[in-house]
């Protein structure tokens, strides 16, 4: 099963990492494992809770906890793709309560999902835990910094079935919470492997504090249409910031706590199916979101720690890629984790306002539960659509909506063309994605 599932995901070899992983938790025992953000910690401890897994049993078996609903959706993904037998399912804040219901009374093998949200399916009894012999803490010092610790001591606390405890962390950390239960666990410290180091170069860019709004447009307009990631502190900051570049026409979107599920979801879909080239957000998106290669990282605001800024950072030169961070600074800011030796980046007023993406995002309202799928949808675009499969980007089908990525220039045409059409029987509702 181990195999096929390598086969279906188009990974030929292990990282040593992930080989230390999967030899230390075959055998059983409670598993610490640290390893920096890229480096492939999901299928580490997915490969081994796939082998502790029963056919046979109805009832969760693995229960998987997340600091964000991103994290929890991006899991259930991979897992998905590595072709079991066994059901997956995902539960977090922002989903419907109704439709995680539906879904735990045939529950799944695996289960993963947001410590408030699980913890509230227990107390509601909407699943039963008796079953669930092992549990993974994923980037388990973000769900601390978080607030999750009273909610996974709860969940922990339920759990009395447990053989096998698996956690992750990209930083290691001094001491375990005495909650998690933790007893005789071997250590895999692979933080500071420096094997392969990211062709990560760093400039930065001087700006007057009164200025820097101003300075930071002039940098992302002589970018141009690279991914691009502008990180701040503050959300407060990040809605600023898309204000003026919405002033000015220059495409982007945004990511941070404050905004509803959905929004999030399709920030980070349309930044992955490159239809914006820019993303404002905070550090929510430093780590363990999937989103493409980022070719530039921009430090509008610095994080307060070296750790923060690295994992920031690590979103880009990632897997033998170049990259580039930026640190928009004042004369006056003085951060004693950046090197002395930064190449200053010249800036001019010349630079003209990057084009739009040459994709464009469509919604349909139609989704799983409407029995759509990838291949319905490519189907109905080229055959009645008219479209090349050049025209086609990126499809993601969700529960009761799908977003397909079409190029702009056929966009408004195949919306015309698909006027009244039908898929799966049901009438086509088709429009560019807000």
């Amino acid at each position: 099963m181990i195999e096929n599932a390598l086969k279906r995901l188009n990974i030929t070899k292990l990282n040593d990492m992930q080989h230390a992983a999967v030899d230390a938790a075959g055998k059983g025992d409670d598993m610490i494992l640290v390893a920096p953000t890229g480096s492939g910690k999901t299928l580490a401890f997915l490969l081994p809770l796939l082998s502790a897994l029963k056919p046979g049993i109805n009832g969760v078996q693995a229960l998987i906890l997340v600091p964000s609903r991103e994290l929890a959706l991006q899991i259930e993904q991979i897992f998905k793709q590595m072709g079991t037998p066994f059901k997956v399912n995902c539960c977090y804040g922002g989903h419907a309560v109704r439709i995680e219901k539906n879904n735990l009374a045939h529950p799944p093998a695996v289960l993963i999902g947001t410590p408030g949200r699980i913890a509230y399916h227990l107390e509601h009894y909407n699943f039963d835990e008796s079953f669930i012999e092992t549990l993974v803490l994923d980037e388990f010092d973000k769900s601390l910094e978080f607030g999750f610790e009273q909610d996974m001591s709860y969940i922990i606390g339920t759990l009395l079935s447990l053989k096998q405890r698996i956690l992750t962390s990209a930083t290691r950390m001094d001491e375990i919470p005495a909650f998690v239960k933790i007893q005789k666990a071997v250590e895999i410290d692979f933080s500071k492997d420096v094997q392969v180091k990211p062709d990560l170069k760093l400039k930065k860019v001087t700006a007057p504090a009164a200025d820097k709004l101003a300075v930071l447009f002039k940098l992302l307009r002589k970018i141009g249409n690279a991914n691009t990631l502008v990180f701040c502190n503050h959300r407060e900051t990040v809605d600023r910031i898309s204000d003026l570049l919405f002033e000015h026409g220059l495409g982007h979107d945004v990511f941070h706590g404050g905004m509803e599920q959905l929004e999030r979801e399709k920030a980070l879909l349309k930044f992955r199916n490159g239809s914006h080239k820019i993303l404002i957000t905070t550090d929510l998106a430093a780590r363990g979101l999937d989103i493409p290669e980022v070719e530039n990282i921009v430090h509008y605001q610095l994080p307060y720690t070296e750790d923060v800024y690295i994992h920031r950072n690590g979103r880009t030169a990632r897997m033998h890629a170049k990259g580039t961070a930026y640190a928009v600074l004042t004369d006056e800011e003085n951060y004693k984790y950046l090197p002395e030796d930064i190449e200053e980046e010249a800036l001019t007023d010349d630079y003209d306002l990057p084009e739009a993406s040459d994709w464009v995002t469509l919604y349909i309202a139609n989704g799983k539960k409407d029995k759509i799928n990838k291949v319905d949808i490519v189907g109905l675009f080229l055959q009645k659509g008219g479209l090349q499969k050049s025209d086609l980007g990126l499809i993601e089908v969700k529960d009761t909506s799908s977003y397909v990525a079409v190029k702009r220039t056929v966009a408004e045409k195949l919306l015309k063309t698909l006027s009244g059409e039908k898929i799966k029987g049901k009438k086509l509702k088709l429009e560019i994605a807000s």
